[in-house]
């Protein structure tokens, strides 16, 4: 029952936690300070109520001249960006385009140098990772980060006790294991799934903490045509209900799922545009590809 498991999760959560996942496991848990199925917190007055309305018109996410540099070199250079709600939004750029750094530097891995990271509003510049999730933001990393000593499901049940309480929580396990199309695999252990689907694993990780805005970098890395297929439309079902920012270099998963794209190219934002238009642009072909290819 759910009682049992919660206490066979909380134990495990005790084993792992000086162990390799801990760190994954704070990024898990970091929703947990909110109420569970609420958000945001809760504004009774009234001037705080007109800067929510103030806000509603800003963009969710924005970087204003945000800088990052090492040694003496520009990896982000002076970028703005904004990020309206229920938008999915494609980065991309060529290998050391600066699109990596701006990824770590949204996530709270990297502090910027000089500018503002605003999310509602909020400078959130000099969070880290963990303050970051609080605010009901979700990151999935390259590289797959999950407890492999443990089921999927268990992987998810950590993720939904955080922002749900009784039955809801196992609602909403079996509504992420059912929107990964994983529900066969539940009591698979993580360790046993191929890289893909540990992929999936993860990500299902992130939705079952039901943040606002999802982050994700090189989401299909590893995986097989037919599981980008299946990743593609998984992210479009997804951004029916939550905003996303997509960081990418695989130009042929981009164009399954993009609409609006920014593209980076030494540090810095060189265009951004529709899908379509990136597409007959000539100088991003010729930054991003060389000159004699074509996306």
């Amino acid at each position: 029952n759910s009682r049992h498991r919660d206490r066979r999760v909380a134990g495990l959560q005790q084993l792992f936690g000086a162990r390799r996942g801990a760190y994954r496991l704070r990024l898990l848990c970091a929703a947990g300070n909110r109420p569970a199925g609420q958000h945001h917190p809760v504004r009774t007055h009234a001037p705080l109520r007109a800067w929510h309305r103030a806000a509603m018109n800003a963009p969710l996410l924005e970087t204003r001249g945000v800088d990052k540099h090492f040694g003496g070199v520009a990896a982000v250079d002076s970028v703005d960006f904004a990020l309206d709600e229920g938008e999915l939004r494609c980065i991309i750029g060529p290998n050391g385009a600066g699109k990596t750094t701006f990824f770590k530097l949204l996530t709270g891995q990297y502090r910027p140098d000089a500018g503002q990271i605003l999310y509602r509003g909020r400078d959130i510049g000099g969070a880290n990772t963990s303050e970051i999730a609080r605010l009901g933001i979700g990151i999935k990393m390259q590289v797959p980060s999950v407890f492999e000593e443990l089921s999927v499901e268990e992987n998810l049940w950590i993720a939904a006790r955080r922002v749900r309480k009784g039955e809801t929580k196992r609602e909403l396990v079996d509504s992420t294991l059912e929107m990964l199309q994983v529900d066969a695999l539940r009591h698979e252990v993580v360790a046993r799934l191929a890289h893909g689907q540990r992929q999936l694993v993860e990500l299902g990780t992130v939705l079952a903490g039901e943040p606002d805005l999802i982050l994700l970098d090189e989401p299909t890395a590893g995986m097989t045509p037919e599981e980008v297929a299946r990743a593609a439309d998984l992210i479009l079902a997804v951004n029916r209900a939550r905003t996303l920012i997509v960081v990418e270099h695989d130009m042929s998963f981009i164009k399954l799922i993009a609409s609006k794209v920014t593209v980076f190219h030494r540090g810095a934002i060189l265009v951004e545009d529709t899908m379509d238009a990136i597409l007959g642009n000539s100088e991003v072909r010729d930054i991003y590809l060389g000159r004699q290819s074509r996306l």
